[in-house]
């Protein structure tokens, strides 16, 4: 079974070492002593918890789709020229970029600082796993 240590379960949820060690406090998250005394935490109850409390923020403006990943975010550049725009958005943690027709980013009315939200449907996506460590 996966285990991860205090520091590298904060990483992957993206919070801090103490806020983790809280949860594992108040019986949010369980931990378990490794060998060597540390405390860790099963990667399905840290998968878990991962989803339990991950939200998307509410898109009042969103209508009906297929598309299941929506991140909401805030324009952070946009390069344009006569006729294709690329445009960053930071949505948390994740930066992405949307290539556009210059005429759809007027049309939006995007401009850095903006909000936005990145609609991601895709029929490929690939998952990698980190080299294992010698």
């Amino acid at each position: 079974m996966t285990t991860y240590r205090i520091s590298e379960a904060a990483e992957l949820l993206g919070v801090s070492d103490d806020t983790v060690r809280r949860w594992v406090d108040s019986g949010a998250l369980a931990a378990a002593d490794d060998d060597a005394g540390r405390s860790v935490i099963a990667g399905t109850d840290l998968a878990a918890l991962a989803v339990e409390r991950a939200r998307t923020p509410d898109d009042p403006a969103a209508g009906s789709s297929s598309a299941r990943n929506r991140l909401p975010g805030l324009v952070t550049g946009i390069l344009s020229d006569t006729v294709m725009s690329q445009v960053e958005l930071q949505a948390g943690p994740f930066r992405l970029v949307s290539l556009m027709s210059t005429e759809a980013v007027r049309e939006l009315g995007l401009e850095v600082g903006s909000r936005a939200v990145a609609v991601v449907k895709a029929t490929t996506v690939l998952v990698e796993t980190p080299r294992a460590q010698r």
